[in-house]
């Protein structure tokens, strides 16, 4: 194991480590912290949860010397990551007294431009505020010396690569590019092509595994009417300690969201229909109180919360690569972790594709729905703003998963 020390660090700076309890590198740092502290650019490829946030903020807040900035700009898709990582950078960065700011939309951006205003070393924000605040003139560049474009393929997802580019070419002079992400697109690869100079790529983990190994897959087949009841039974039979579940819908987040505090679950919610303030005091609590995060898939990516034991994907996720990303938010930083996700009838190509393009297996479990299926069928069914439909039975009769019958594989499409 690679040992901080050995990057000949400053001491603030070590000592900040050392209280975060920050002792040995993980396999990223110790490539890549390296390579950015003599400037290089870098193209790092590493799996959710390796510690990629550490292995760039540790080399920009080890090299500023400056009395004000900003001397890096990190660019994020998400409030939810822009908020965590400036929550790190304070953190590490506290003996060395280095001041970061953070901007992003559906927040005052009066308030945020007082904040640049105050000279802070690092900034953190997401593209389109980032963009807005470059051309009104209050987020002055001159001084950057860092660029990081944090989870890179998401920021293509949601198609931000346009508002990169034209932040990129703002900035008015060179700068060291640091591009992390899980995978990397062909898109962001031209991208970095164009802007970078040199890039060294790092890569961690073999191509076809971007999940991170420590992490134990299970499923469990249910009908759709029983998915709740799955749900339950698992969270009685399994006991997890702190979890995150995962919708597909803003809706059945919430409706999820009500059953789990209905029945004696300390629950909190987190979607997109939430202002930035409620996420905040979301995250707050699942943080200090809740032991449940019911979610869409805008907390699926970059958010590192300690203690995480389960990821249960309640709805499977249409791509494998959100499946990864899900799941990533368990087993961070070494630690073991588990994924548990309802397989509804019909979508068994699913867990396939799943296994396949990730280089992971997972492994069937039985779970006893008949004590919840009753009550379900009485609480739920006649709901109309319940996410769950079709009636309640036991699901006893239903066919076994096979990964080699035919029937559930057609030519490789989903059914």
């Amino acid at each position: 194991m690679t040992k901080f020390e050995e990057f000949n660090l400053q001491k603030e700076l070590l000592s900040d480590l050392e209280r975060m309890n920050f002792q040995d590198a993980t396999e990223i740092q110790a490539i890549s912290i390296g390579p950015a502290m003599d400037g290089s650019d870098l193209i790092v490829r590493s799996k959710t949860g390796s510690g990629k946030t550490g292995s760039y903020l540790i080399p920009i807040i080890n090299g500023i010397r400056e009395k004000n900035g900003p001397v890096a700009l990190i660019i994020t898709p998400t409030r939810e990551l822009a908020l965590q990582v400036k929550s790190v950078a304070l953190e590490m960065g506290r003996s060395s007294h280095i001041k970061t700011a953070v901007i992003y939309g559906g927040s005052s951006i009066a308030r945020q431009i007082d904040g640049l205003r105050r000279g802070p070393h690092i900034v953190v924000g997401t593209p389109g505020r980032i963009l807005d605040l470059m051309n009104r003139g209050a987020l002055d560049l001159h001084a950057l010396r860092t660029l990081v474009l944090d989870e890179a393929d998401m920021m293509l997802d949601m198609g931000f690569i346009d508002d990169i580019e034209e932040i990129i070419s703002g900035i008015g002079h060179r700068t060291q590019m640091l591009l992390y992400s899980a995978t990397i697109p062909k898109r962001v690869l031209d991208m970095s092509r164009r802007y970078m100079h040199d890039p060294e790529y790092i890569r961690t983990g073999s191509d076809s595994t971007i999940t991170v190994p420590k992490i134990a897959h299970y499923f469990a087949q249910s009908k759709r009417s029983l998915k709740v009841a799955t749900l339950m039974a698992y969270l009685d039979q399994y006991k997890p300690k702190k979890s995150i579940i995962f919708t597909e819908t803003k809706r059945g987040a919430a409706s999820l969201h009500r059953i789990m505090r209905e029945n004696g679950h300390r629950a909190t919610v987190i979607h997109g229909d939430l202002t930035q303030a409620m996420r905040e005091r979301a995250m707050e609590e699942f943080r200090k109180r809740s032991s449940i995060l019911v979610a869409t898939n805008v907390a699926a990516r970059g958010l590192d919360i300690d203690g995480i034991s389960s990821i249960i994907n309640f709805d499977i996720p249409s791509e494998p690569a959100i499946y990864a990303h899900r799941v990533g938010r368990s087993a961070r930083m070494g630690k073991d972790g588990e994924a548990f996700t309802i397989l509804e009838r019909g979508n068994a190509a699913h867990i396939y594709e799943i296994e396949k393009k990730l280089g992971i297996s997972m492994k069937e479990i039985e779970l006893d729905t008949l004590p919840y299926d009753r009550e379900y069928r009485h609480s739920e069914s006649d709901r109309s703003d319940a996410p769950f439909h079709g009636n309640r039975g036991n699901f006893n009769g239903s066919r076994p998963f096979n990964r080699r019958n035919s029937n559930y594989y057609g030519n490789g499409r989903h059914h």
